[in-house]
Parts: structure tokens; C-alpha cells; sequence
């Protein structure tokens, strides 16, 4: 039974993992085609970019009007605190947006409107849509902030500028951008820069979280005897072949267990904590806080509706991202109660943060800009830090189910050994019986022939 769930946790970690490698690279493309309703939250935020689009300021300055670029450049956000109607131009300088105080409105009459709904820009513009026609306004957003994608502010052309190609290494200016506005009668703009910032070395970071997880992992040999070849010490096994408390101890007379990691009581019930097993459940629980920390950062940066919404968003975005990390804490939690099945937890929450928050995230190993708030060199540590914990976990997991099937294999062995000896001395035993009663019938007779004489 153990033996057949080890086989078919390792064939999951290969299989996820495999498939992960296999997406990073394409959720890795700047501008890539993914389609998502022009002001829907950001679905189709690229996984990172080399191209920082950055928000300068307003020209003139506009109170109470706030604006930044989110997803990784993908796109603009507008917030119109002003109390006014804020009206967004479209590429041939026709109303495209109003960010009103009860809400925005898309003129389905801009091309605009169609154009900006992919990353690519290539979504077909229906012939009604003139930008010399009268608005035909319909309401998009109850809330007065509008999130749209437009190619002013990204860099759209093929391939990369002349300049990057020339000397990538460096970064380089690529265009300065103005997105107009108008305020009433009075025309704003929004002005912003578009840089070329040298991505890091993908190289360095894979090679890192592959030894880090790798000594994590080792974790799952600590105390572990049947992992190095020997057999565990004999005596009666834990009580569930899968618990990570006593899944390599045994429990004698007094309530030692093998390995010297954990005690038991007389009965053979765990006590304790092993140091192993603290160690796993508390990385386990920074795995968990890491994958919840990032999967904020990301819905965060494509939010600005307060709390209620970036708690939403954690479970319409990056879902799981979340889920990973709360099973790891609840996982943590459970292995410090020493119950029984710790270990694939351990395993198979491992392989979900690693997957899921590591390396589904590992574009910002190849990219010098991601789609989170916090900051490019911060969130690089943080999914290394996920693939790291989470596939040494997991591997450390895996380890310590094979030890607790290793020792259930020994367990019976020795006690068979054991009954076979009482059974000799049993057999001795009543060897010495019978060889008892031999001697006690030839005393007998005697007394008989003595009294017989004269």
C-alpha cells in the first residue's frame, strides 16, 4: 500500500512539475495573446516582461486623480477621486472612456474599445465602430477606477528596439508615452516612461532552488535508519504505517523508538516531538505563508478596490497559489499534533507550492518585471524560496514514507524471530519436564525393594 503511493506521489511530482517547466516559457511572452474583457480584472497579466512602463504624473496636475501601471505594464489604472468626469481619448482622439463618480462607461462607437480588449490588439473592430460617430456610452464599472490595456504605454513593435538589440545588457529609454485625458474642457495628460531593464540569468536561480531543495530534503533521512540500509531496531511498530511521528520507530518495553528522534509511552502511543519532524512542519508552514504572500502580491497589483477585494481575488486569480498555501499550513499544523498521515501531507502539499507558487511563478527567474507589488528582486526570492521549501518538503516526505514502509517490512521479521526463539525456549522447556519425570520413575521403584526384605 505504501509502496504504490510513493510510486504514484513521485509520477505526480514529475508530471506537474514537467508540465509547469513546459508553460513557464510561454507565460514568460511580453504581450502575448490572451484575451480578457477590457476592464475585467487581470486575467491575462503576463507572468513577467523586460519592458517597465511607469507613470510619471498628470500635465497639468489633476487633484484627486491617481493613476499607476499594473500587471507588469499590461495595463493602465485610472482612479477619479475629483468628483468631475474624467474622459479617457481613444487613438484617433475620440471619447473611449469616462471614469464618471458613480462608475465608467466605454463608448462602444471608439475602435478603441475593441482594440484594447487584448494584450495584442487584435481583436476585429465591427464597422459601426466610427470614431467619428456619437458616443454610445454603456456602463463597465460600478466603482469610479477604469483598468485598460493600451499600446501607448507598452512597447507593441516586433521584435525588440534598436537600441535593446544593439546592447542588451544595459538598460536603455525606450519612449516616453502620453495617454490624453480631458478634464471638463480642459485637456490632461497622462504621461509615463517605457524602459528596457536587462533580464536576470535564469540559469543561476534554477541551479539554486534544485540544491536548496535538495537539503531540505535531506531532512527526510534524519533519524530514518532503513533509508541508510539497516533494519529498524526490532520491536512492536507505530500504530500507522503512514505516521511521521513513529513512521521509523519502534516502540520496546519502556517506550524508546529508533533513531533516537521520538519517545513513545509504554503502550506505544507517541510523545514528544521529533526534531526532524518540527523542522519539516515548520518549513512548511513558511512554504505556506510564502505561496498566500505572493498570490497577494499579484492580486493586489491588478486591485485598488480595497480589502474585500484583494481577499476575492485571491480565489478568482492566483486560486492555487492560495489553496497551496493554506493546505501547507493546515499540513504544519496537523504534523504537530503527531498524527498519523503527516508525512503525505509533507509530500503532496511540497509538490503543490512548489508547483503552484514556485515554478508556475518561475518567469521572474527570466525577467526583469513581474506582475506584483512587490518589488522584481523581492519576488524573485520568494518564489525560489517556494521552490526551494516546497519541493525539500516534498522530497523529505517521500523519503520518510519510504522509511515508514521499510520498517512495517521489518517489524513482522522480527517479531517471527522473536516467537521462534520463545518457541525453542518453550520446547526446552518441556524437554526438561520430561527428562524430570524420567528420573522421578526410577527413584521410584526403590523404596518398594527395601521393603521387601526380611
Amino acid at each position: 500500500m505504501t509502496g504504490r503511493v510513493v510510486r504514484l506521489l513521485v509520477g505526480l511530482v514529475i508530471g506537474l512539475a514537467g508540465t509547469a517547466v513546459t508553460a513557464a516559457p510561454a507565460l514568460a511572452v511580453d504581450s502575448a495573446g490572451a484575451a480578457a474583457p477590457a476592464l475585467a480584472h487581470g486575467a491575462d497579466a503576463p507572468a513577467g516582461t523586460d519592458f517597465r512602463s511607469s507613470v510619471v504624473g498628470f500635465r497639468p496636475a489633476v487633484p484627486g486623480l491617481r493613476a499607476r501601471a499594473i500587471e507588469a505594464g499590461a495595463r493602465l489604472e485610472l482612479t477619479n477621486h475629483t468628483g468631475r468626469t474624467i474622459e479617457v481619448l481613444g487613438y484617433a482622439g475620440e471619447p473611449y472612456l469616462e471614469i464618471r463618480p458613480d462608475g465608467v462607461y466605454e463608448n462602444a462607437g471608439s475602435p478603441a474599445a475593441y482594440t484594447n480588449r487584448t494584450l495584442a490588439g487584435d481583436t476585429p473592430v465591427p464597422a459601426e465602430a466610427d470614431p467619428a460617430s456619437p458616443p454610445r456610452w454603456r456602463k463597465v464599472a460600478e466603482e469610479p477606477v477604469a483598468r485598460w490595456h493600451d499600446q501607448r504605454a507598452r512597447w507593441v513593435g516586433a521584435g525588440l528596439p534598436d537600441p535593446v538589440r544593439a546592447d542588451p545588457g544595459r538598460p536603455h529609454r525606450v519612449a516616453d508615452w502620453v495617454v490624453p485625458l480631458r478634464d471638463g474642457t480642459r485637456n490632461v495628460d497622462l504621461r509615463g516612461t517605457l524602459d528596457w531593464l536587462p533580464p536576470p540569468s535564469p540559469g543561476r536561480w534554477w541551479l539554486a532552488g534544485l540544491i536548496g531543495a535538495g537539503l531540505i530534503g535531506l531532512l527526510g533521512a534524519v533519524g530514518t535508519p532503513g533509508l541508510r540500509g539497516t533494519p529498524a531496531p526490532p520491536g512492536t511498530p507505530s500504530r500507522h504505517p503512514l505516521d511521521l511521528a513513529g513512521e521509523h520507530g519502534t516502540t520496546g518495553g519502556q517506550g524508546t523508538t529508533g533513531g533516537g528522534r521520538d519517545t513513545t509511552d509504554g503502550q506505544g502511543r507517541a510523545s514528544g516531538r521529533g526534531p526532524a519532524r518540527v523542522a519539516l512542519a515548520a518549513l512548511c508552514a513558511v512554504a505556506g505563508l510564502g505561496a498566500i504572500a505572493l498570490a497577494v502580491g499579484r492580486v493586489a497589483d491588478g486591485t485598488a478596490d480595497g480589502l474585500p477585494a484583494v481577499l476575492a481575488g485571491l480565489f478568482t486569480g492566483p486560486r492555487w497559489a492560495t489553496l497551496s498555501g493554506l493546505g501547507a499550513l493546515v499540513v504544519a499544523g496537523y504534523a504537530m499534533t503527531r498524527r498519523s498521515a503527516a508525512g503525505f501531507g509533507f509530500a503532496l502539499t511540497g509538490v503543490c507550492v512548489g508547483t503552484f507558487a514556485g515554478v508556475a511563478n518561475g518567469a521572474a527567474f527570466a525577467n526583469s518585471v513581474v506582475p506584483s507589488v512587490w518589488p522584481a528582486p523581492a519576488y524573485r526570492w520568494l518564489v525560489l524560496a517556494m521552490v526551494v521549501l516546497g519541493y525539500g518538503v516534498a522530497l523529505a516526505g517521500v523519503l520518510r514514507l519510504r522509511a515508514a514502509r521499510l520498517s512495517a517490512a521489518t517489524a513482522p521479521a522480527s517479531d517471527q524471530r522473536g516467537d521462534d526463539q520463545r518457541g525453542n525456549g518453550d520446547d526446552q522447556r518441556g524437554n526438561g519436564d520430561d527428562q524430570r519425570g524420567d528420573a522421578g520413575d526410577q527413584r521410584g521403584p526403590a523404596p518398594a525393594t527395601r521393603g521387601s526384605k526380611p
